[in-house]
């Protein structure tokens, strides 16, 4: 059987071994300080990015007069033919249905 003296094994050669931390503790403390200063630096630089990048993005509703606004507005209200009107745009064209597909730039 290991004997105990005061608390601590034998077999233990320094007795303070669970408190040799507190030797480096200003290096513990200075680098511990460090790493929370880099994590706020960059923390700092990520948000002054975003708000960069929220500036350069085109949001209507903020970068246009308020009249282009209202304007934009009616045009999303508005809407393409359902397709009820469409046979009697047929009936009344006079394109040839049989005419080759219009390609800009290519001349036939």
């Amino acid at each position: 059987e290991d004997q105990v003296v005061n608390g601590h094994d034998e077999k233990e050669n320094n007795p303070f071994a669970e408190y040799m931390w507190m030797e480096n503790e200003e290096d513990f403390n200075r680098q511990v300080e460090e790493e929370l200063q880099e994590q706020e630096f960059l923390d700092r630089c990520f948000q002054e990015m975003l708000e960069e990048e929220d500036q350069d993005w085109f949001i209507p509703s903020r970068d246009l007069p308020q009249g282009v606004g209202q304007l934009q507005q009616q045009l999303h209200g508005l809407s393409v033919g359902d397709g009820h009107g469409s046979e009697d745009i047929l009936s009344k064209s006079n394109l040839n249905p049989d005419a080759k597909e219009f390609v800009p730039g290519v001349k036939y």
